[in-house]
């Protein structure tokens, strides 16, 4: 038995070592070396495919283990099927940076017109306004900003005013966000005047101050028809947020926006994504507008354009920010429209199997991620329920070695590993990736297979923003779920550990098999319950470098090291002020603003400011229309360790 592990070990070893070597001699923007690594990935795949269909199910016939054998397996091979459609697409990258920069001002003297769409349902001023500030704030001067209110709001309405922005209304709400966006259309088009472009903005997302400019660049090239760019948020998400990982690990639509949508421009199916993204104005009204036949209408609009033979670029750099969902329920919400969306367009007249002009990639496109959201999902919650169908009825789902499992199943796996963190900078961390696609896995499941076979007649749901986040939530419903599978899971390990009578003593060499998948499953499943406790939130800004203040009390001036400010408070390092103490704090790029001392802290100060509406919108523009991308890039391992033991010990904080 050792001389067979031992020797099953060895193309792991052989796989390490090749891993080892691979940062030296691989560049992840050569299309030719992705395509060899993703060529190995694929073998390997394939390799454990056939060893699954060929040595691991129970035989034939009307029998409980080959239902439960046959039945886990067609959901892993669609599953990977997927993976397989995802790797393809990996095997190219397209970067746009240079091209962008060569092409800065293509248009000469003559500037583009530029309206910017706000679109706007339910948020409140405080998300607003910051949108807005940043939207006109924008280096781009011959441009427009309208903010455009399903809600009818008059206080929208005159800020709107004070703020020098066009404001509009429309009776009804029909065709929710692409209904309320095309209405603006068909006004544009009665201007004197129609704009040359159309940008589109979530409420909640800030542009950065050459949004406008880098993303104009693309369309040097007169058969551009939209350029989308990446998504960043300047808060955590609520995976992030609730293990306490928002310092050590990204949100988890970085891997798509950095990785897999320039992946997709190399394939040239890179899709709209809404917020963040211009378009041309002869290509929108070429097409009449955005599509309503999906609640998902941005990928549809790529599709659109597409078939009218425009084309889509992505421009992979930080040029806008925005707030990432911050509750559970509000996270699963968005992502379940998603996928219903989807489904809708895979049924819709723009689907891949329908008559129309689409390219064959773009067929393949839709139906790559219609394998995402119709069978990862699936596979990750049959990953967990499976098991205890040997823990509790003596069913061998897997029937295989140890020693088969790891030179097969192993190699494809840490392969796969190896490769995707070595091109994604380390962003693929097994059971925190398990976590975020389990905790959403049966809405998004269910969303799927409704949209697949009942497409029509799904309200549009917005995702909640604002609210009160100062408290501790356990979402108990999104919770139980995962707490009876991990009950049931523990459960049976103990009785097959434990209990003569059990499936565990009768498994042979497979049992350790199925050991290591059930105590893999305890830890997945115990992170997702922990995941449904959330954690109270507050804003926070640290300064991205070190950065002098000057802190004036009557006729005393100190400079002091400004250590995190927000827009109503700034922490201090320097010399400790009585409470109550009031002065003027002079900020870089922001000027003089009126505080007083809240609290000393150990090294400093804590100060509540007061800023005047220019100071405030100067502090926007400073939090989240300048400097680079926020958030986390890659997982940093280290960190990523210290902040779950630190969120173990319920050390929680509010960060």
């Amino acid at each position: 038995m050792l001389s067979e592990l031992g020797s099953s070990l060895v193309p792991l070893l052989l796989l390490g070592g090749v891993a080892l070597l691979l940062p030296i001699f691989v560049r992840p923007t050569s299309n030719l070396h992705r395509s060899l690594l993703f060529a190995a990935t694929i073998f390997l795949a394939l390799r454990y495919a056939w060893w699954r269909g060929s040595q691991t199910l129970a035989p034939p016939g009307l029998t409980v283990d080959m239902f439960a054998s046959w039945s886990l397996f067609l959901i892993e091979m669609l599953a990977l099927a997927g993976s397989l459609s995802a790797f393809v697409i990996m095997s190219r990258i397209r970067l746009r940076s240079d091209e962008a920069s060569e092409n800065l001002g293509w248009w000469g003297e003559d500037e583009p017109r530029v309206a910017i769409l706000i679109a706007t349902y339910n948020e409140e001023l405080d998300v607003l306004e910051r949108t807005i500030v940043g939207a006109k704030s924008l280096r781009h001067a011959n441009k427009e900003v309208m903010v455009l209110d399903d809600s009818r709001r008059d206080w929208l309405r005159d800020y709107c005013a004070s703020q020098g922005v066009r404001y509009m209304r429309r009776p009804d709400n029909k065709g929710s966000k692409a209904g309320n966006i095309n209405h603006a259309l068909d006004r544009l088009a009665e201007d004197p005047v129609p704009p040359d472009f159309v940008a589109v903005l979530d409420a909640d997302f800030v542009p950065h101050r050459g949004f406008i400019s880098r993303t104009l660049a693309l369309f040097h090239d007169p058969k551009v028809g939209l350029v989308q760019t990446p998504q960043h948020f300047f808060n955590a998400d609520p995976i992030q947020h609730n293990l306490g990982l928002s310092r050590s690990y990204p949100d988890e639509q970085r891997f798509f926006f950095d990785h897999m949508q320039p992946s997709r421009d190399g394939w040239g199916i890179a899709f709209c994504c809404g917020t963040s993204s211009i378009c041309r104005w002869t290509a929108l009204r070429d097409i009449g507008g955005l599509p309503t036949e999906s609640v998902t209408e941005d990928f549809m609009l790529t599709l659109a354009l597409q078939d009218k033979g425009w084309t889509t670029a992505y421009l992979a750099e930080p040029l806008s920010e925005g707030l990432a969902p911050e509750g559970l329920k509000e996270y699963v919400t968005q992502r379940a429209r998603w996928c219903l969306g989807l489904m809708q367009i895979a049924r819709s007249s723009l689907g891949p199997m329908a008559t129309n002009n689409l390219r064959l990639r773009d067929r393949w496109s839709v139906v790559d991620s219609v394998f995402f959201w119709m069978t990862s999902f699936p596979f990750r919650v049959a990953a967990v329920v499976y098991p205890l169908l040997y823990w509790y009825f003596n069913v061998i789902v897997v029937d295989a070695s140890l020693t088969d499992v790891i030179s097969i199943f192993g190699a494809y796996y840490l392969w796969t590993l190896v490769v995707l963190n070595l091109l994604s900078r380390g962003m693929v961390v097994p059971i925190l990736n398990d976590v975020s696609q389990l905790i959403g896995a049966i809405p998004i499941t269910r969303a799927a297979y409704t949209g697949m076979f009942r497409p029509n007649g799904h309200p549009f749901s917005v995702t909640a923003k604002g609210g009160d986040r100062t408290r501790i939530v356990i979402q108990w419903r999104m919770m139980a779920p995962f707490a009876i599978l991990l009950g049931l899971t523990t459960f049976g390990l103990w009785l097959g550990i434990l209990s003569d009578r059990f499936a565990f003593n009768d498994a042979g060499d497979g049992k350790w098999v199925i050991l290591f998948w059930t105590i893999y499953n305890v830890v997945v499943l115990a992170m997702t319950c922990l995941a449904c406790v959330e954690l109270p939130r507050r804003e926070r800004h640290i300064a991205d470098q070190p950065e002098r203040a000057i802190f004036a009390t009557g006729d005393e001036l100190r400079r002091q090291w400004i250590a995190s400010l927000t827009l109503d408070t700034v922490r201090l390092r320097g010399r400790i002020y009585p409470i109550g103490t009031r002065g003027l704090l002079r900020i870089k790029d922001v000027g003089d603003v009126e505080a007083y001392v809240i609290a000393q802290t150990p090294d400093g100060t804590r100060l509540h400011l007061l800023p005047d509406d220019q100071q405030r919108e100067a502090l926007f523009l400073r939090f989240y229309a300048d400097g680079d991308a926020p958030g986390v890039a890659r997982a940093q391992t280290s960190a990523l360790i210290s902040d779950i033991a630190r969120r173990l010990s319920f050390r929680t904080g509010t960060r």
